[in-house]
């Protein structure tokens, strides 16, 4: 069980709100350690490993992919949450599950994924992920989904702050008008951290950005020069490195900074008071907020636009929407076990598109190839 001494306004997993299914509680694990494991060990996490991040899987072996990133996300969470006395569990638990429902390719394939659902509603990867967490999964004898707490399902669905409008079904009773608690803005901010630098590692690896690119951006350059001025003499891609790592570093204490003064700005008593707050408790300076901005735009315009980039975007649009239309107008394309989950009303066009969009966001960019090439190769074995 959890001995860190918790802050008033940390999620208590002793007055945790419990669970949809009821269940024995385990006398070893707390709730939300119980959690991360059941989240560690589905099948969803583990197909983690073979989706993109920004590079597909088979175009190197040390790109980050999505279970890395995952895994990142959660450390750099778990030693926020510790650092700000919350529940390291909790936050641990939204990191690893937040991208559970990605479809394969990154973001080319959700674009791809949503268009091609446009008339059925679209597709969303937060939605995905609760259907993941909360239907798709089948573990366990007693109930669909992993029947996580309360808490958690609520950090996954609101990491990324309040939800306006009409919500589908996989929301109910997460009260998605309000903030979540601390542990999942924890969460949703060590994500921005993760994503910016090792993405800018990552296109410096593959050659997509150069380092005199890297180097004049201001928040690079600074600590740079920093860097390179303590250890005179060291290879140029120690250096860079080195200095990624410290921008992480800074950037972890920036946001404890300026969280420990909203803390003492906002007064919240309780993960309840957190919750009803009119902004977000947790946050990043003025400053490295705008420089994070700043990093993003440089990426988008220089790394995520690259020609290299696009061409494998524009290699997902079509198999992800090749792989959409078939399996709209050919049902009995459907692997066995998806068709059983079919809407037995053949006219229930909208109960199809969600069985087709739930089998293509779960498959890999592996599968996603392969489902493909025996549709459409004739050389392929189906």
């Amino acid at each position: 069980m959890a001995t860190t001494k918790l802050a008033p306004y940390a999620t208590d997993w002793r007055k945790y709100r419990g669970r949809f299914v009821e269940e024995a509680e385990s006398t070893t694990r707390t709730p939300f350690q119980r959690d991360r494991d059941r989240i560690i060990h589905c099948d969803a996490f583990r197909r983690l490993q073979y989706k993109t991040q920004v590079f597909v899987n088979h175009e190197g072996d040390e790109y980050r992919t999505r279970l890395t990133h995952s895994i990142e996300v959660g450390q750099i969470t778990r030693s926020l949450c510790r650092a700000l006395q919350l529940d390291e569990d909790l936050g641990e638990a939204v990191a690893l599950a937040h991208d559970l429902g990605h479809p394969p390719f990154g973001h080319a394939g959700e674009d791809a994924l949503n268009e091609a659902m446009a008339p059925f509603g679209g597709f969303r990867h937060n939605e995905q992920t609760l259907r993941v967490l909360r239907v798709l999964e089948r573990r366990y004898v007693d109930f669909d989904g992993l029947n996580l707490t309360w808490e958690t399902l609520e950090g996954v669905a609101k990491h990324n702050g309040p939800i306006d409008g009409e919500v589908p079904g996989v929301f109910d009773g997460l009260e998605v008008d309000t903030w979540c608690g601390m542990e999942a803005q924890v969460a949703a901010l060590a994500d921005d951290i993760a994503y910016n630098h090792h993405d800018l590692d990552d296109g410096l690896r593959s050659g997509i950005l150069s380092f005199d690119q890297v180097v004049e951006q201001p928040s690079f350059k600074a600590m740079f020069d920093k860097v390179s001025k303590a250890h005179k003499g060291a290879e140029r891609n120690r250096l860079v490195k080195e200095t990624l790592s410290r921008m992480i570093s800074a950037q972890v204490d920036d946001l404890l900074a300026q969280t420990r003064a909203n803390l003492d700005r906002l007064e919240p008593k309780s993960s309840h008071d957190v919750r009803l707050l009119d902004e977000p408790v947790v946050a990043f300076s003025g400053k490295v907020d705008a420089a994070n901005k700043e990093l993003k735009k440089f990426l988008r315009t220089n790394m995520y636009s690259h020609y290299r980039v696009n061409r494998m975007a524009l290699k997902a649009h079509r198999v992800v929407k090749d792989l959409c239309a078939a399996f709209m107008e050919h049902r009995r394309c459907l692997p066995t076990d998806v068709q059983a989950r079919l809407p037995v009303d053949k006219n229930d066009l909208h109960g199809k598109a969600r069985i087709v969009m739930d089998y293509v966001a779960s498959m890999t960019d592996r599968y996603a190839l392969l489902e493909h090439s025996r549709l459409f190769d004739p050389t392929t074995r189906p």
